[in-house]
């Protein structure tokens, strides 16, 4: 393994923070403690995490100072954002189990395939490929003999084809040499974007007690880690924070925790009412979160230039799993996926000294997107009052692969203790899903501390409407 030296994590966040024109003043008060490595790993999974929380508060700070409010220093521990990225919950004492018993890695041929099949319908159509019986009932042992002499390649363009979610294992040189890694290259971090004309909108009075981002209303149309943990990020500084499922779609019990902070509440999409409810309510939104794959919304009728329409001055922020460009820029996947596709899997493997591929500790590049994705709204929610506009913010699993790859290895990465700590920062609080015991937010203000003050609840809990 070629070991390179990581970058001191505040010179990351000052050129992140420096890439959407932020104030460099800002910088002189964020203090940023702990150092790698964190968890095991060869990567710096530690200062993605730092950085992408410290960004986000940071730019909280900034905002609530442009509403009036004091100037806020900001801390961030290292260890603490880590682990706060590690995606942590019990319910009623209860670990949930995240994985489908046939999710996960398989040979294939001559390399490797890693499935996703948390939903049944991921789950069917994979098991359909393959010629085996849908449901419940197909033990692991018959996937792993239908995929072994197959090709991977091959397979997961099949499975792709198919709208399923598979990813081939690959090198950091094959994918280095792989179109949409190249079509990748020109695709920031965070994008920003200004995508209509509108004057500088009226934010809500907050008094000088209240978080920064207190009576902005944002809307949450994601599922999955990524987008929920954005959401879950501006609610805890403070935001009004409308998560909004169709009552047909699947949700996996990671919903207890990231929906902490936020109102619940449905909308059928595919029915004209359904559509009318969100129109309804995003005409009178700061911030649309949206992880809908590439192109599926618009097919709603709710692409960037209609948002914009219906709500002159919206930021609207959009997650992908590989870009929303090039060859791959529609395709589905989940962090899983896209490190089995980028590299990581056989990389870490590769420096634990380990036969069989190995994952990050964490999923990472949800955790780190969702956080980017709260930065990058509140930035351009700062652009938005300095300048007006309407403004589409984009980021994607895949790019934040790149960043992660960016900030260099970690030469005794696995040296590190392999079961971390949580208690020092667990709560137990009341939720609609029985008692939660979760991670408290890493980051920690100086004068407005962040945290959910709503419970999370079941989808459906809440009426399709703000509060008067």
């Amino acid at each position: 393994m070629e070991v390179s030296q990581s970058p001191a994590p505040i010179d990351v966040l000052g050129a992140l923070w420096r890439s959407a024109g932020l104030p460099a003043d800002a910088l002189e008060r964020v203090r940023l403690e702990g150092s790698e490595p964190v968890l095991p790993s060869s990567f710096a999974v530690g200062t993605a995490a730092q950085v992408a929380t410290a960004a986000a508060a940071l730019a909280a700070t900034e905002v609530g100072r442009l509403r009036g409010g004091v100037v806020q220093t900001v801390g961030v521990d290292m260890r603490h954002a880590a682990l706060e990225c590690c995606g942590y919950f019990l319910i009623d004492g209860r670990r949930p189990e995240l994985w489908d018993k046939l999710a996960g890695l398989y040979r294939c041929g001559s390399g490797w395939l890693r499935l996703h099949t948390n939903f049944a319908h991921h789950r069917d159509g994979v098991l359909r490929l393959l010629g085996l019986p849908e449901g419940a009932g197909t033990p692991r042992h018959a996937v792993a003999e239908a995929l072994q002499d197959r090709d991977p390649q091959a397979f997961e363009d099949a499975a792709a084809g198919a709208g399923l979610v598979v990813a081939m294992l690959r090198s950091f040189q094959a994918w280095d040499a792989h179109p949409q890694r190249a079509a990748l290259a020109a695709v920031p971090l965070v994008s920003i974007r200004r995508i209509g004309e509108a004057p500088p909108l009226a934010l809500p009075a907050r008094s000088p007690a209240d978080r920064p981002l207190a009576g902005l209303r944002v809307l949450d149309l994601t599922r999955i880690l990524a987008g929920p943990v954005g959401g879950r990020t501006l609610a805890a500084y403070g935001a009004d924070v409308m998560l909004v499922n169709g009552p047909h779609l699947p949700n996996i019990e990671a919903i207890a925790d990231t929906s902490r902070g936020k109102r619940s509440a449905l909308a059928d999409l595919r029915t004209l009412d359904g559509r009318a409810g969100l129109r309804t309510v995003l005409a009178d939104a700061h911030v649309l979160l949206q992880g809908y794959r590439p192109g599926a919304l618009a097919g709603l009728g709710f692409d960037v230039d209609d948002v914009a329409a219906i709500r002159p001055g919206i930021v609207m922020v959009s997650l992908s799993a590989y870009g929303g460009v090039g060859p791959w820029g529609a395709r589905r996947g989940f962090d899983s996926l896209v490190q089995a596709a980028t590299g990581y899997n056989l990389a870490e493997a590769e420096a634990a000294g380990s036969a069989e591929p190995k994952a990050l500790p964490m999923q990472i590049l949800d955790m780190a997107s969702g956080l980017l994705m709260a930065w990058g709204a509140q930035a351009a929610l700062l652009r938005q009052q300095r300048a007006g506009g309407s403004w589409h913010v984009e980021v994607s699993l895949a790019r934040t692969a790149q960043w992660l790859r960016a900030l260099g290895r970690v030469a005794g990465g696995f040296e590190t203790a392999a079961r971390p700590d949580f208690a020092p920062w667990l709560e137990t609080v009341a939720s609609g899903y029985g008692p939660l015991t979760a991670m408290r937010h890493a980051a920690q203000f100086s004068h407005t501390p962040a945290g959910w003050t709503r419970p999370s609840v079941p989808p459906g809990t809440d009426a399709l409407r703000w509060s008067t």
